[in-house]
């Protein structure tokens, strides 16, 4: 496994990057009290802390970028455009790395979320986005990534004619899945932190980039343990044929063959509904059962719908063969202060809420 991993880190070699993330990150147990439910009695959960990445206050999204700006940075661009949610945690770090190497920054923010309110709008990594510096703009739908693209393409040309050098990060597949490579060297972390011990490994996928990093990232190092992927956008059946996509331009861009097939994309959409950037009763549950019971900050768009999920399943027997598991905490912690009304409620349930299923 050394050896295949000094591989999977010779071929990353090859591709410009611009450091930005505190790696690696911690590998830890998660400590839960004993009354906290019959799911984790005899099964380990530890956790990836790629909250602590350490750029903006932390995320999966610092790996990724490394490539995006490394790249930026390799072709002499000065301003870099990237497009998301209104909460985006890519869009806050972002701004974050553009600072720290000297690029102007524009920001696109996609209405995905239905009547936000204005926490939603001005705090959390919107607020995060404006003390970094970065230019602002709107895009006024939320399920049109071509659309969204095409509009930071525009506003490169404007860049363009002024006499700048954009470096435009598309949010649509299809694209060369730079970000990934992040998560490919973030698998040959993972795989030395869990020494064999681990034998599922679970993460958030909502843009698909961080999922099939790790995907790939680990069958490069001929790891074979099975890789969950947790819905935070879409559906299910939409998520696999996304990822599927994003691991076999990967795999070109790697060299060396490897091929990933459809049975080995494992997604699950249960903690999905009811939608992108909103959670369940049960989702804000379980955030608030982390924080009050293990001193763990879970958000309510990524983190703590893939804990949630997780737990989920092995409420109902669906992990039963699985004795210990890693999950990957992707941060996002930012947005918890844009669901302000909420936290106060979810430590309530946490703490006091019966454990019966939804």
């Amino acid at each position: 496994m050394r050896a295949a991993a000094a591989r999977a880190e010779k071929i990353l070699a090859n591709f410009p990057r611009a450091r930005l993330a505190h790696t690696p990150t911690a590998f830890e147990k998660l400590a839960l009290p004993s009354d906290a439910g019959a799911e984790f009695a005899g099964r380990g959960f530890f956790v990836k802390r790629d909250d602590c990445t350490g750029l903006a206050m932390g995320g999966n999204k610092a790996r990724q970028l490394e490539f995006y700006l490394g790249a930026a940075r390799a072709e002499k661009c000065d301003a870099v455009l990237g497009t998301g949610a209104g909460q985006s945690n890519f869009l806050r770090m972002l701004a974050a790395g553009a600072a720290r190497l000297g690029m102007e920054c524009h920001l696109q923010f996609e209405e995905r979320v239905e009547n936000p309110n204005a926490d939603y709008r001005n705090s959390g990594n919107r607020l995060l986005g404006e003390i970094f510096g970065a230019h602002a703009h709107g895009y006024p739908a939320g399920e049109d990534e071509g659309g969204a693209d095409a509009a930071m393409e525009e506003r490169a040309d404007a860049l363009r004619r002024a006499g700048r050098k954009p470096f435009v990060i598309p949010l649509a597949p299809g694209h060369a899945p730079i970000g990934a490579l992040g998560y490919v060297d973030a698998a040959v972390e993972l795989g030395r932190q869990m020494d064999g011990k681990i034998d599922l490994v679970v993460i958030g996928s909502g843009s698909g980039l961080s999922h099939a990093g790790l995907l790939v990232g680990l069958r490069l190092q001929n790891i074979k343990i099975p890789v969950l992927g947790v819905c935070v956008r879409r559906a299910a059946a939409a998520q696999r044929e996304r990822v599927l996509l994003h691991c076999g331009l990967l795999a070109e861009m790697l060299g060396g063959g490897l091929k990933i097939d459809e049975s080995d994309v494992w997604v699950d959409d249960s903690a999905l509904a009811p939608g992108y950037g909103a959670a369940s009763e049960r989702v804000w549950r379980d955030i608030g059962m982390l924080a009050a019971r293990a001193g763990l900050l879970t958000d309510p768009v990524y983190s703590g719908k893939v804990f949630s999920c997780v737990f989920e399943l092995a409420r109902r027997g669906g992990l039963d063969a699985f004795r210990n598991i890693a999950i990957v905490h992707t941060g996002g912690l930012p947005a918890l202060f844009a669901y302000r009304e909420k936290v106060a409620r979810a430590h309530i349930m946490g703490v006091s809420a019966p454990r019966e299923r939804d």
